[in-house]
């Protein structure tokens, strides 16, 4: 939450030339903003769709290279953990200290209401074990400009693509 996910995915898929889906702006654009789905369906309800409109995006960019953008719980569905089985999965690693300026200045995250650097240590601790088992790239993002580290990730991919091609020989 917060270690820049959509920025850096937007730049990765410039680089690349290919499609790029961010489940939270499907979210917003179909049922209105993310704090107002919370407000009236509860979180569970916000989970539902957003379950939907990641397995959409998954779904819809098989055997495309899409890069898609998912929020840093939607892991923690375990339909989405299956279909990302099926996906090569980035791991965004990160610390708190990296994203407190803009988790303390950004109120739309209904999930860091109150004291947000201590909600999103809580958080952190829940999801990271999640993380890191679904991952297959991890990256840190504490050092960088969003150019810089997409830069990084596009190596660790092709590293990984590599990787993967040799098992699979």
């Amino acid at each position: 939450m917060a270690v820049g996910k959509s920025a850096i995915g937007y730049q990765l898929a410039q680089r690349l030339g290919r499609e790029f889906v961010d489940t939270d702006l499907v979210v917003v654009a179909a049922h209105g903003s993310i704090p107002g789905i919370f407000a009236s369906r509860g979180e569970r309800g916000f989970r539902e769709i957003e379950a939907k409109a990641v397995a959409a995006a998954i779904e819809e960019g098989q055997g495309t290279g899409r890069i898609i953008s998912l929020g840093g719980g939607a892991v923690l569905d375990s339909g989405t953990q299956q279909l990302l089985e099926q996906c090569t999965v980035v791991y965004l690693e990160c610390d708190v200290d990296t994203v407190a300026a803009r988790i303390t200045r950004n109120s739309g995250r209904p999930l860091l209401a109150g004291d947000a650097v201590e909600s999103w240590k809580a958080l952190f601790a829940t999801r990271k074990p999640v993380y890191e088992r679904l991952a297959d790239v991890v990256m840190d993002v504490r050092h960088g400009s969003v150019a810089e580290l997409a830069g990084r990730l596009e190596e660790a991919l092709r590293t990984h693509a590599a990787a993967q091609q040799e098992v699979e020989q």
